[in-house]
């Protein structure tokens, strides 16, 4: 994912967080009253806590992890902490909609299907941390997982959140850069992991696509479609355009691209 605040002036008022949780940086900017507050530093430590405790039971890099014991037939849903079944659930309506082109289950070299919901478990575990931080009053926030952002303001007198959309070819230029006041913003591509998207009905690697950005409502979902309509390769605009997206944006193989209504990028 490649989604990261846009550059600019920076308001006296923000205060700036960072983590490196789950494999990959969290950051967080809150400005009004609980910028610097002793509540701010809670929620935060809270925001963390609660990805430490997401890492432990859904990390597939971890052999002790639930995920993982649940995958070799250790466990059963049932004697799995609730969050499992949810995020199971979660993983078999995107496959749902998605026609199979998201999939919690993925091939293997032998043949074998893999239990890995991590395509659910970023997105999904920002948006439940961030109910931390939206429980602090007259504060806005901006959380990052990765690049994959979930915004916040209270005061709508307050300027939106400015976020920038990275060129998929040059991770050091922005393709966009977006207002959001509150929602969630994802983008699916290669760029900063390599080609590690394969398309789960095939096993073989999407093609005519570079990135995939959907702004929606939840981060769960705007990641979700975000990776759904990436490994759709040539069909990711048409398909995006049957989902309930706030707006979207399409960067082809080509470098050509296609932005996608409801909210204008």
């Amino acid at each position: 994912m490649n989604s990261a605040p846009a550059k600019g002036r920076v308001d006296g008022r923000i205060r700036r967080r960072v983590e490196h949780v789950m494999g990959m940086p969290i950051s967080l900017a809150l400005r009004g009253r609980h910028a610097s507050s002793v509540a701010g530093d809670e929620a935060w430590q809270a925001v963390i806590n609660e990805l430490r405790q997401v890492d432990a039971i859904f990390s597939v890099y971890r052999s002790d992890s639930i995920i993982n014991r649940l995958d070799r037939g250790e466990l059963t849903i049932a004697e799995c902490p609730a969050e499992v079944a949810e995020v199971i659930q979660l993983g078999q309506e995107a496959e749902r909609v998605s026609d199979g082109a998201f999939s919690i289950r993925l091939p293997t070299p032998n043949a074998r299907r893999r239990l890995d919901p991590s395509g659910v478990v970023k997105g999904w575990a920002a948006q439940r941390a961030s109910r931390f931080l939206a429980a602090l009053d007259d504060t806005d926030f901006c959380l990052s997982t990765g690049g994959d952002i979930v915004c916040h303001t209270a005061d709508p007198s307050r300027a939106a959140w400015r976020i920038g959309i990275e060129h998929p070819r040059d991770p050091n230029t922005l393709i966009a850069a977006v207002p959001i006041r509150s929602g969630g913003i994802a983008t699916s591509g290669t760029v900063h992991r390599g080609a590690h998207l394969v398309d789960p009905r095939t096993g073989r690697e999407p093609s005519g696509v570079a990135s995939v950005t959907v702004i929606a409502a939840s981060l769960t979902w705007a990641d979700i479609d975000a990776t759904a309509a990436y490994v759709q390769g040539d069909d990711a605009a048409r398909w995006l355009q049957t989902r309930p997206i706030r707006s979207a944006l399409v960067v082809w193989a080509d470098g050509t691209t296609t932005r996608l209504p409801k909210d204008p990028l």
